[in-house]
């Protein structure tokens, strides 16, 4: 089986066509299916989330990564066995090299499970975000961006079950009502300032879909065939939407989890770009859905990279991710047992 010849630059889908009659709503969904399928990549505008809150966290944003380094580091992401807060550039690797961007994660503000010794090391993922006390206005706006993202994400994700040709709650049990919800602020400082062109290396993402909000900064480039690189400039009013694996993993490598990296920006330049990642419950174990025939024929299995394999077990598949990009949270937070099962460490 071949795949159409590469994209020369990402497909630009309005997502108001969902609910714009039948016409429309089949267009929308024959555009989506086949940007999921062939480039893996797509801007979407027309999402509905508020641009005035989107330019109220894109400010704050700036304003986190201008506070002294002494505010960013109280909120480290080292304090955090849930890998939330700050990371200098630098601290976080793909594939083992370093990636030249400061960041704050923060993920569902969710209480800390109980854990006890049967716990899976997981578990300790849930918990509370670290916020930085300089800037108390940051919480309730990443929330609420945070909210609307997980609104509009489902919906959308909901449509995909619909492109797929299934029961358009097909994925709602992945999900409940404890779906994971990551975000990233990212600022990507000038090449002057870090002597790399890696501002994160070429990776794909292990959730299920990724939504990144740029600012007028070039960098995003997206691997549309082996060895093949397109831009993906930033268009006003969109978002870059791509596919993770776990949802390659669940259509049996139909839709396409695809191969980017961002490059540093240059000379006496920064780029900001805002991700929200939506995964599934921590709990929850992800399976190959049954496509109808027609497409079915067309899924060529998930490609799994034999030095980081998908894992079926979200919790699992998500901890392993976080503990080879972060670690230093590692070492201090986890520890190897017997027979080499990862745990949490006690105290």
């Amino acid at each position: 089986m071949t795949r159409s010849p590469p994209a020369r630059r990402l497909p630009l889908l309005d997502f108001a066509q969902f609910t714009q009659g039948r016409a429309s709503r089949s267009a929308f969904l024959q555009q989506l299916r086949h940007a999921a399928r062939d480039v893996g990549f797509f801007y979407l505008s027309g999402h509905g989330v508020d641009p005035a809150l989107l330019a109220r966290v894109q400010q704050l944003a700036r304003d986190f990564f201008a506070l002294p380094d002494a505010e960013k580091q109280a909120v480290s992401m080292l304090h955090s066995p849930h890998f939330r807060g700050y990371n200098r550039a630098a601290a976080e690797l793909t594939r083992g090299e370093a990636d030249w961007r400061e960041q704050f994660d923060i993920g569902a503000e969710r209480p800390a499970l109980p854990l006890t010794a049967e716990s899976p090391a997981w578990a300790r993922l849930q918990g509370p975000n670290q916020w930085p006390a300089a800037l108390p206005a940051l919480k309730p706006a990443l929330l609420a961006w945070q909210q609307a993202m997980t609104q509009m994400a489902l919906r959308l994700l909901r449509a995909f079950a619909e492109a797929l040709q299934l029961p358009p709650d097909a994925f709602d049990s992945l999900y409940g009502d404890l779906p994971n919800e990551h975000i990233k602020l990212i600022r990507y400082p000038g090449r002057d300032n870090t002597g790399s062109s890696q501002g994160v290396g070429a990776h794909k993402d292990s959730g299920f879909l990724s939504f990144l909000l740029q600012d007028s900064q070039r960098g995003l480039q997206v691997e549309a065939a082996p060895g093949h690189w397109i831009d993906a400039a930033p268009v006003e009013g969109t978002f870059v939407v791509n596919i993770g694996e776990l949802l390659e993993l669940a259509t049996n490598g139909f839709l396409r989890a695809t191969v980017h990296r961002v490059e540093t920006p240059p000379a006496r330049h920064d780029r900001l770009s805002l991700a929200f990642f939506l995964g599934a419950r921590l709990d929850s174990v992800v399976p190959v859905y049954p496509l109808p025939p027609h497409l079915a024929a067309q899924a060529h299995g998930p490609a799994s990279d034999p030095l980081n394999p998908l894992l079926r077990d979200v919790g699992w598949n998500y901890l392993k991710g976080r503990l080879r990009s972060h670690p230093d949270v590692a070492a201090r937070h986890y520890e190897t047992g017997a027979g080499g099962q990862i745990r949490a460490r006690r105290g």
